[in-house]
């Protein structure tokens, strides 16, 4: 995250789109601030070691570092956005108990996030473990602020998404060409392709107001810059046709 300060001011921002920056405490929010970020997320765990590995404090006290970044965005009305990590299951501790998820998710609502994304980090859910935390979540946070945040590492993003919309959610992360992933969680594949999100979720009929060959088109660039295969199967089956 050392070069955000850098991205932000070299982009060209389109109207009516925000650019969030994680800001993991004070001081991640006051340069984001300076370089005129408009949006800020915190990034939580419900596993107690990789809170440790990934942000190096306790859940705990991560959460006090957030409430901290909460009160100074607010201050300056910039919306905040919570992200709860290892939501079904953890590199290093394995299987987490579902209330423990939903734990921290109401922590970072109560907080005053305007949304929280529930993410399956190691991509090792399956859709009845998705089912079961997220009625556990929603017990203590409304559906309707909830998003997923899926990887595909077992092949279960598509399916465990599906599971979490016909449960209410209607906020989906992903990734142009499914990049991503995280150095505390070794093994995992990047974050589920906006590709092949798109491509399920229109053809059950659902708008989304997103154009898919445009992010086909972007997704070929950024893979040929960084000189990596796509890990989108609508991108991949799509460059195979006449």
């Amino acid at each position: 995250m050392a070069d955000h300060t850098e991205v932000l001011r070299g982009i060209k921002r389109a109207p009516h789109v925000q650019y969030p920056v994680l800001t993991p405490n004070m001081q991640g929010f006051q340069d984001a601030v300076a370089a005129g970020v408009t949006e800020v997320a915190v990034f939580g765990s419900a596993s107690e070691t990789f809170s440790l590995k990934n942000i190096n404090c306790s859940i705990d006290e991560s959460m006090r570092r957030f409430d901290e970044v909460v009160k100074g965005a607010k201050a300056k009305m910039i919306p905040v956005r919570g992200y709860v990590s290892c939501a079904l299951g953890c590199p290093y501790e394995g299987q987490i108990d579902p209330s423990r998820v939903a734990e921290v998710a109401k922590r970072l609502y109560e907080m005053g996030c305007y949304e929280v994304s529930v993410g399956d980090t190691i991509g090792v859910g399956t859709p009845g473990s998705m089912r079961k935390m997220l009625q556990c979540v929603m017990k203590e946070v409304p559906a309707s602020v909830l998003a997923v945040h899926c990887h595909d590492t077992y092949g279960q993003a598509l399916p465990n998404i599906l599971t979490a919309l016909q449960m209410g959610v209607r906020v989906v992360d992903s990734a142009v060409a499914g990049l991503g992933g995280c150095p505390y969680a070794q093994g995992s594949s990047g974050n589920v392709s906006t590709e092949d999100v798109l491509y399920m979720l229109h053809g059950m009929g659902i708008h989304t107001g997103v154009n898919l060959a445009k992010v086909l088109e972007a997704g070929d660039f950024i893979c040929t810059a960084l000189q990596r295969k796509t890990n989108s199967k609508v991108a991949q089956a799509r460059s195979g046709m006449p």
